[in-house]
């Protein structure tokens, strides 16, 4: 399989000030690496202005949601110029119906867990995210390896189901779900906006890069002390991450 670039975005939580990262990582056949963070506050803190002066937040700091954070560091990646041929994110940010469709709009390939709470259009029909899953059949999974990691490959079994197609030519729509033989009944899905002639393996190979970016996001912690408590001011926190981002 020829080598990628990707974006993906990693969710993760500090508990040293109650407060959410975000980082915007690559992955590639070559390695992966840091490329941005941000600190999501949430409406407890952004409105708590003595607490945000206490911690160096800036006095123009609002509220903003992790979706768009996530956009803003990524539109911030697509001006750089940095290569990346797909995007891949949590559900927090799949869910997030205007930045898939922004995505598409830019025809960046993406594949974006879901939750399955939102409806999808099939065979001239909407459908339940979820009602899609509980109708699978047990048969007609592919067996393929997702990455591997601390324990080895990551074998699941995956299928893709084709939605509505989208306006550019050439691009089409998928359900990628994925299961482990352990738990046949604990299903993982993904929305995927791909060229049409994408292999489910190569998806299946986007898709299993976000444990890469997982492992990015926790060394990150771990370089920037947050873990020992050495972040715990709006400078203090953005120095120790670019210092991590340089390691």
């Amino acid at each position: 399989m020829a080598p990628f670039h990707l974006f993906s975005l990693l969710f993760k939580q500090f508990a040293v000030w109650g407060v959410n990262s975000e980082y915007i990582a690559s992955a590639s056949v070559h390695g992966h690496a840091l490329l941005d963070r941000a600190l999501y506050l949430p409406k407890a803190w952004t409105d708590a202005r003595e607490h945000c002066a206490h911690a160096g937040v800036p006095a123009a700091q609002r509220l903003a949601t992790q979706p768009p954070l996530a956009q803003q560091r990524l539109q911030r990646a697509f001006e750089a110029g940095v290569p990346a041929a797909w995007v891949t994110g949590e559900s927090v940010y799949g869910d997030a119906r205007r930045r898939r469709v922004g995505l598409a709009e830019q025809a960046h390939a993406s594949v974006m867990a879901v939750s399955g709470q939102e409806d999808v259009w099939r065979a001239g029909r909407q459908h339940q995210g979820k009602s899609c899953l509980a109708a699978l059949a047990t048969e007609g999974w592919d067996r393929l390896r997702a990455g591997d990691g601390a324990q080895g490959p990551r074998w699941y079994a995956w299928r893709w189901l084709p939605l509505a197609a989208p306006w550019p030519p050439d691009w089409r729509r998928w359900l990628l779900v994925g299961r482990r033989r352990s738990e046949p009944t604990a299903l993982t899905a993904s929305g995927v906006f791909a060229p049409q002639e994408t292999a489910l393996a190569h998806v299946v190979r986007v898709a299993g890069s976000r444990w890469t970016v997982a492992r990015c996001g926790a060394e990150a912690k771990g370089e920037s002390g947050c873990e020992h408590e050495e972040g715990r001011s709006w400078t203090g926190w953005y120095r120790q991450s670019t210092l991590a981002r340089e390691a």
